[in-house]
């Protein structure tokens, strides 16, 4: 489900060395049964009453791995770290230079010495960054962790961190807060995610039509299209990729789409009429546009260019109905941070500053499922007491 590494990829050792024959059969057998046991525990919620509601909150987290950023490589990264290294070999070259024309001294004998045995280590640096470098940029994603080597550099909510770990995914049930499907991947964005966690927590929940609710990290039209073949109804705000806004010119959301004449009408009451289809992306658009451009009181609002085009998906409907849902139910927004925020913050809490303690995703997949299946545990004992849980259990 998840995009990256799973558990059948690769396993690892302690050390992280590749397992082989019976050792890595074994480990993959102990990796898949965990995660059983916590989908066994989800499905003894839904036999206690406890997942009626056919409505979920999807959202990710960045958690951190055993990997510190200085052992984590980008291609950026690595050319600044690069760049550094040969601004200081110049800098110790002209200390030498400047040496070499005074005073021959055994002071600057020393100093001369020092700098040069800092200039080889340096080389030496180099030479190993070099090799690095020629394995990063034969990754898919120019990119490599020297501890963890599944783990990835990720952009975090705060301007400008980041941190090295992966990606959790959750679906979270709206009423009771219970985990009912997740997963980890070290890809770092969520735009993939929604119809994969989707389709999870439907199954999970066994019902004909699923209710999701995610923040705009998860738009995407495919994904969005995905869910609704699905049975998946999902409501979601769309983020405001265009310069249009921001620049204090009118926005696509600001021209009105008639259905029944086929044509957008603009903020001048001017209407767009089809104009051609083509394809951008593997998606099929079709451009509306109208002469009246030219001779428009407001042009200076709406382009700069010789006249407005206006891109319509194929299966625009589809994401027109999800912004109706938006409009017409706000609130939702609200309901989705209540809902995911309390697993999450939840778990950070417990695994500590440091996160995960495993190293490789299959690893790291398997400990998440542990800290799953505790959150869920507690979460009923909280709501239905650990008697009725023991109860439950041994039935």
């Amino acid at each position: 489900m998840a995009q990256g590494l799973n558990c059948e990829s690769r396993a690892v050792d302690k050390n992280g060395k590749a397992l082989v024959g019976a050792a890595k059969t074994s480990f993959l057998t102990k990796c898949r049964a965990i995660r059983q046991v916590c989908a066994r525990f989800v499905e003894l919620c839904r036999t206690m009453g406890l997942l009626t509601e056919a409505s979920v909150a999807i959202d990710g987290s960045k958690f951190k791995a055993v990997n510190n950023r200085d052992k984590n490589f980008t291609r950026a990264k690595m050319e600044r770290r690069i760049a550094q290294i040969e601004e200081s070999v110049a800098r110790y070259l002209q200390q030498i230079d400047t040496a070499d024309r005074q005073e021959p001294s055994e002071a600057l004998k020393n100093k001369t010495s020092h700098l040069k045995e800092k200039i080889e280590k340096l080389k030496d640096e180099m030479r190993r960054l070099a090799g690095l470098q020629a394995v990063m940029l034969a990754t898919p994603d120019q990119q490599i962790s020297l501890t963890d080597r599944d783990a990835r550099s990720m952009a975090t909510s705060g301007r400008g961190s980041g941190v090295v770990g992966y990606n959790v995914q959750v679906a979270v049930e709206t009423e009771h807060q219970l985990i009912v499907a997740h997963e980890v991947t070290n890809v770092g964005t969520d735009r993939s995610q929604l119809s994969p966690m989707a389709k999870a927590a439907k199954a999970t929940l066994g019902v004909e039509r699923l209710d999701a609710v995610a923040d705009r990290g998860y738009f995407s039209g495919e994904e969005i299209l995905a869910c609704d073949n699905a049975g998946i109804t999902v409501t979601l705000p769309k983020p405001m990729t265009s310069n249009s806004k921001t620049q204090g010119r009118f926005g696509k959301q600001d021209f009105r789409y008639v259905a029944a004449e086929d044509v957008y009408v603009c903020p001048a009451g001017q209407k767009l009429a089809y104009y051609f289809t083509t394809q951008d992306k593997g998606l099929v658009l079709s451009r509306y546009r109208t002469n009246a451009c030219q001779s428009c009181a407001v042009k200076h609002k709406c382009t700069t260019s010789k006249e407005r085009l206006i891109s319509r998906w194929e299966h625009e409907h589809v994401l027109e109905a999800v912004q109706r849902r938006l409009d017409e139910h706000p609130e939702e927004m609200r309901q989705r941070r209540e809902t995911v925020e309390h697993p999450f913050g939840t778990m950070k809490a417990r695994m500590g500053a440091t996160h995960f303690l495993m190293k490789a995703l299959p690893k790291v997949a398997a400990e998440l499922a542990l800290h799953v299946l505790a959150y869920n545990m507690t979460r009923v004992m909280s709501i239905m007491g650990v008697r009725t849980l023991l109860e439950a259990l041994r039935a």
